[in-house]
């Protein structure tokens, strides 16, 4: 049986709902009364007739009517109505505290997002600013009132926990500094969607004690503590002996299929009681594993043969590539981009505003497109030897076009081509649409291949083989979008790009100066694909990138 605060809710969502479709302001004030009316009430709505709560301040006919319903059914067929037209996602929207349907309205009709995930990331690149009824601090209070939303799933985003894990690990430390303390487990392999925070910990007294005053301690076995943080973020500590950690840490960090297929084909009777894990490797008479490569299937063998790539590491990289200013939908002016990119010691920056098609974005017509390439040319002389080159994101069309004419294109320093429109399309005609915007002359990268937003929206599907074999043969650049939410091209699919030759470009698509960090889960994503620094086309010296563009 429904709670009356079960059945109040229902009429507050049923209120919702329809303010979502424009529906009629007097029956959505009745639901929003009923819900107000309901909730307070003590007397078991099941316990009443149909004239006494009728006789209830704002409860009307009409409404005993759905009452009866919902307690006899669980559901109102008005509610199914709404809800079989309204995207789950929307849906999902309505239930953020302080947004209202009017602006989840604004957000599902003019900006098209239609997943939390997909409106935290047009905050993130300033989509919002410009529609009606937000602004600059409207949209920051809206990005704080998301991620607060979706921290509180199951499931987590790499970017979303390493601080937190961070700072757990360093708080552990503190208050045990005789301890070792490691992360172990997914987060030690870098996986691009976590479930928990795990940490290895060799030597703690009171360590009970320790994790009742960090974390909601859940439950204790021998060896590991199982725990919550307050933001509702699953904790897991393995505890052993100092002598014992490498072999823990060897094992707890996993995965399953490489302990699995690590044990089936090393021949050595006994990994336990190893202080360090690397006398593991050493043991097996194997090459030393990096964490982010022990998702592979074949990193074993290769390991056997002594082909384990030497992964690429953050400080090598020395430019920036992918970069919004305020010409479209980014934060900060090109001066302020550029400045802040060689602040951080970067050699060049490439800026990839967005193209006319992305009306959202602002994006540059051929006149304004002209206009930053003159300021780009007298920063230029200014900032030297640090340099900006002139690039733009261009929409791929749906026919696959580039959107600016040839004689635009072509004075280019570089063009990264982009889908970002009609993103509803099955295999055949999103490959079939990038291919085309990969053999354009004028393509010299493709950005984030299939558009995917983590735990947000799945990407468009496509056949990657096609697509990073036509890149190889036109000398195309992958993009590995950081963006924490795209990762996009996925680490799978990098072995395949190096195997063809292909380079990766490791891009922050960053909308402000902050935004370059990004960088940082971009290369993490990349080592865990085994991209080398050769393989990398943004570990080029100014100077080499330059020749690598033709200017």
């Amino acid at each position: 049986m429904m709670t009356n605060k079960e059945i109040a809710k229902v009429f507050n969502d049923l209120g919702k709902i329809m303010e979502l479709h424009g529906e009629n302001p007097f029956k959505i004030r009745s639901y929003s009364n009923a819900y107000l009316n309901l909730r307070k009430l003590e007397t078991p709505l099941s316990e009443m007739s149909d004239a006494e709560i009728a006789a209830l301040k704002g409860i009307g006919k009409a409404i005993v009517s759905k009452i009866r319903e919902l307690e006899s059914t669980g559901k109102l067929e008005s509610m199914e109505k709404y809800q079989a037209v309204t995207p789950a996602g929307v849906q999902e929207m309505l239930q953020i505290k302080g947004f209202g349907p009017k602006k989840v309205r604004v957000i599902w009709k003019e900006l098209g997002a239609e997943s939390i995930g997909e409106l935290l990331y047009a905050c993130n690149e300033n989509r919002l600013i410009e529609l009606n009824g937000f602004g600059q601090k409207t949209q920051e209070d809206l990005k704080k009132k998301l991620e607060y939303f979706l921290q509180s799933k199951d499931r987590f985003r790499y970017a979303s926990l390493e601080a937190i894990a961070e700072a757990l690990k360093e708080s552990l430390q503190k208050k045990h500094p005789e301890a070792r303390v490691e992360f172990t487990g997914a987060i030690r392999r870098r996986k691009t969607i976590l479930d928990n925070i795990e940490l290895l910990i060799s030597n703690a007294r009171n360590l009970k004690k320790t994790i009742e005053g960090l974390l909601n301690l859940e439950k204790e076995t021998e060896n590991i503590f199982y725990a919550r943080t307050e933001g509702n973020i699953s904790v897991v500590i393995y505890t052993c002996e100092d002598s014992d950690f490498g072999s823990k840490q060897f094992r707890y960090t996993g995965g399953k299929a490489f302990i699995q297929n690590f044990l089936e084909k090393v021949e050595a009777d006994d990994f336990r009681g190893l202080k360090d894990e690397k006398a593991v490797f050493e043991k097996a008479k194997l090459p030393y594993i990096e964490p982010e490569l022990r998702d592979w299937e074949d990193i074993i063998s290769l390991a056997g043969r002594n082909k384990v790539p030497r992964l690429i590491e953050e400080k090598q990289l020395k430019g920036v590539i992918h970069a919004h200013t305020t010409y479209s939908d980014g934060l900060h002016s090109l001066e302020q981009m550029a400045n802040y990119a060689k602040e951080q010691g970067f050699e060049y920056i490439g800026i990839t505003d967005h193209s006319k098609s992305a009306f959202y974005a602002n994006g540059l017509k051929p006149e304004r497109v002209y206009q930053q390439m003159e300021e780009i040319d007298k920063l230029n002389q200014t900032l030297a030897p640090f340099r900006i080159f002139k690039g733009i994101e261009s929409d791929i069309l749906n026919d696959g076009s580039l959107d600016y004419e040839d004689d635009v294109l072509k004075d280019f320093d570089f063009i990264i081509a982009s889908v970002h429109s009609n993103l509803k399309m099955d295999e055949i005609k999103a490959t079939r649409r990038i291919l085309n915007a990969v053999e354009n002359q004028y393509t010299t990268m493709l950005g984030h291949p299939t558009g995917r937003l983590l735990l947000s929206r799945e990407g468009y599907p496509i056949d990657h083989k096609k697509i990073i074999d036509a890149c190889a043969a036109n000398g195309v650049v992958i993009e590995l979008n950081a963006n924490p939410y795209r990762l996009d091209l996925d680490w799978t699919w990098i072995p395949y790009a190096m195997e063809k030759g292909v380079k990766i470009s490791i891009n922050p698509d960053a909308h402000s100066r902050e935004g370059i960090h990004d960088i940082h889960y971009g290369t993490l994503a990349a080592r865990k694909g085994g991209l080398t620094a050769e393989a990398c086309i943004n570990t080029l010296s100014v100077e080499d990138f330059a020749k690598c563009l033709g200017c």
